[in-house]
């Protein structure tokens, strides 16, 4: 999708067997997702969405046709929902909506060497992140205070302070060794 839309929601599994979906909602008010007007899907076909209970919702297409099926609804899964960013209020002065970062120049702090541009904003569920587009490929850094102290939208740029390593723990993935399943 383009600069001229904003990611809003993204659908999630079937609910029962009438077509219903899960819907998790980028609005700071889950429900205002379905107030929006010219709301999109990633491949631009306009849905209408409406309210059926927490989380749950019904999406209609452009003609007015609902989603009937879970296999219908199943097709919709991972779905990402877009509306222009001409329907959205303007961001306070300290405010910023994601779309905004795309684009902007990432320079390392104390440096202020330019490492590259925010090439996409990710979140997977775990958190959000930056993806760092430059000479040296790509750098994928999380959207904390820690790895990015600043963000200065009006002035164009980030400020990155990229960790000299990154510790996991093994117990954060499940069969690990040492973990009970080895000798």
């Amino acid at each position: 999708m383009n600069h001229d839309h904003v990611l809003m929601g993204v659908v999630g599994r079937p609910h029962g067997v009438r077509g219903l979906v899960h819907v998790h909602s980028y609005t700071a008010v889950a429900e205002d997702l379905a107030t929006y007007d010219g709301l999109v899907d990633d491949l631009g076909r306009p849905w209408r969405l409406s309210w059926q209970g927490n989380g749950v919702a019904r999406l209609c297409d452009a003609r007015g046709n609902a989603i009937e099926s879970r296999e219908a609804a199943q097709q919709m899964v991972n779905r990402k929902l877009y509306v222009p960013r001409a329907s959205l209020p303007e961001p306070d002065q300290d405010e910023f909506y994601f779309a905004d970062l795309v684009g902007l120049e990432a320079r390392e702090q104390g440096m202020e060497r330019v490492i590259g541009r925010v090439a996409a904003v990710h979140d997977y569920g775990a958190g959000t992140s930056l993806e760092i587009e430059g000479a040296g490929g790509h750098l994928l850094l999380p959207f904390t205070q820690a790895c990015v102290p600043v963000v200065d939208v009006r002035g164009g740029r980030i400020t990155v302070c990229v960790p000299d390593e990154i510790e996991v723990p093994v117990e954060c993935f499940p069969g690990a060794a040492g973990q009970g399943d080895g000798p």
